[in-house]
C-alpha cells in the first residue's frame, strides 16, 4: 500500500490511499501519523475501500502533498551512515550510530516551497526515512524490524554554516520548514529491501547510493533508539545521506535562491522542492 496525507479544500489534511496510478481514496484520519495510531489501521483502510463513494476519491493530478507526518512525536536522525559520506567528511566508521533530532515543524511537503531565513550555507541530503508502525521500546532488531510500517523519502537540508558554529549539529539541522518528506509511505509488506536514494539540484544529479551500503540499517537504528526513548507509532526515522553532499565538495557548493532540489527514491517517489533563500544573518548573530 502506499499512503499519503493530502491537504483538502477546507483547509485541512486527510490521510489517504493510493488506488492505482490515477487517484486517492480518502480515509479516516487527518493524516498518516494518526491513521497508524489506531491500533487496527489495516482494518480501517479495508473498510474505507468497501465503503468509499465518489466523495472519498481525489484524482492524482488534484492531489496535494501535506508533509505525510505533519504531528510526528518525534523526528530522529542518523548522521554519517553512509560509508561514502563518511569518507568525504573525513571520518572514521562510527562504532555506534550518530543521532540528532528534529522537530515536526521541521517538515514540509514532497512539493512545497522552502523558505530560509538567515542562512548562507543551505546543503542538501537525501535520505530513506523509516515510518514506526507500533509501540518500541528495548526492542531488539527482529522486534524493530516488525514495528516498521513503511518507508518514505525525505531530505535532511542544512544550514551548514550553523551547524559549524558548535560541535552540536542541533542548530543547523533544526529549522522550521526546511524539510521535505513524502510524497508517500510505502508499507513494509510492499516494499523492497534496498533502496535506490538519489538527489539531483536543477535536474542536475548530485547523490546517489544504496540503503545496502547503510552501516546501520533500518532496524538497528530503531532498535537503537528504543533503548533510550520509546518509539510511537507515526514516529520517523531518517537513515542518513550518501554521499555528494554540497559541503563536500571541492569548493563547497550550496543552495541558491531559486534552486530546486529533487530527491527520489524507486519503489517510492519524489519531492521536488523550490528553494527561497533570504539574505543571511551576521555570523555574530
Amino acid at each position: 500500500m502506499k499512503l499519503a496525507t493530502l491537504r483538502t479544500a477546507n483547509g485541512g489534511t486527510t490521510a489517504a490511499l493510493a488506488t492505482g496510478a490515477d487517484s486517492y481514496l480518502t480515509l479516516p484520519a487527518t493524516d498518516v501519523g494518526a491513521l497508524l495510531a489506531q491500533p487496527e489501521w489495516r482494518l480501517v483502510i479495508e473498510k474505507a475501500a468497501e465503503t468509499a463513494g465518489d466523495q472519498n476519491i481525489i484524482a492524482a493530478g488534484d492531489a496535494d502533498f501535506a508533509t505525510l507526518l505533519p504531528r510526528a512525536g518525534k523526528v530522529i536522525c542518523c548522521g554519517l551512515n553512509y560509508g561514502d559520506h563518511i569518507q568525504e567528511m573525513g571520518r572514521d566508521l562510527p562504532e555506534y550510530p550518530t543521532l540528532f533530532a528534529k522537530y515536526a515543524d521541521t517538515l514540509v511537503g514532497a512539493n512545497d516551497a522552502v523558505e530560509v531565513h538567515g542562512s548562507g550555507r543551505v546543503d542538501w541530503e537525501a535520505e530513506l526515512a523509516v515510518v514506526v508502525g507500533s509501540e518500541l521500546f528495548h526492542a531488539d532488531e527482529d522486534q524493530a524490524r516488525e514495528a516498521i510500517a513503511g518507508y518514505t523519502v525525505a531530505n535532511d537540508v542544512s544550514m551548514r554554516d550553523w551547524q559549524s558554529r558548535t560541535l552540536q549539529w542541533f542548530q543547523g539541522k533544526a529549522w522550521d520548514g526546511s524539510t521535505p518528506v513524502g510524497p508517500v509511505m510505502v508499507t513494509a509488506d510492499e516494499a523492497d529491501q534496498h533502496f535506490e536514494v538519489r538527489g539531483y539540484v536543477n535536474g542536475e544529479l548530485v547523490q546517489q547510493g544504496n540503503t545496502s551500503t547503510l552501516v546501520f540499517g533500518p532496524a538497528q537504528l530503531l532498535s537503537y533508539i528504543s533503548q533510550f526513548t520509546i518509539l510511537r507509532p507515526g514516529d520517523l526515522v531518517l537513515t542518513g545521506t550518501p554521499g555528494g553532499v554540497g559541503m563536500g565538495m571541492t569548493p563547497p557548493r550550496f543552495l541558491k535562491d531559486g534552486d530546486v532540489l529533487t530527491t527520489e527514491i524507486d519503489g517510492i517517489g519524489r519531492l521536488e522542492n523550490r528553494f527561497r533563500i533570504h539574505a543571511p544573518v551576521p555570523a555574530n548573530a
